[in-house]
């Protein structure tokens, strides 16, 4: 069973930064999308970057230009440093891991991490 550990949150001023860091016990990311989602109290949770293994990124529209969704090489964690925070950035961030061929089959979460944003 793989397992996803995220880290990296905490609490920051707004205009600040924070780097989350998700961690693969295996590694998969070689063949997985890495894609970071944040849930806010009594909100859903929505996509908020995320990376192909071939490196394509997206980013949802709230933090285009200010968040970027990195992995170095092949076995290294999957990040996203985060700049400019604001107070609307406070939230759960979770790590999840989707398979990109028919060869694999299991989707991963992380337990996640909270980011706070005081204004």
């Amino acid at each position: 069973q793989v397992r996803l550990v995220e880290s990296g949150g905490g609490l920051v001023q707004t205009g600040g930064s924070l780097r989350l860091t998700c961690k693969a016990s295996e590694n998969i990311f070689a063949n997985y999308t890495a894609s970071w989602y944040r849930q806010a109290p009594g909100k859903q949770r929505d996509l908020v970057a995320s990376r192909t293994s071939d490196g394509k990124t997206t980013y949802a529209d709230s933090v285009k230009g200010r968040f970027i969704i990195s992995r170095d090489n092949g076995k290294s964690p999957v990040y996203l440093q985060m700049n400019n925070l604001k107070p609307e950035d406070t939230a759960v961030y979770y790590c999840k891991a989707d398979p990109e061929s028919d060869q694999y089959t299991m989707t991963y979460w992380g337990q996640g991490t909270q980011v706070t944003v005081s204004s």
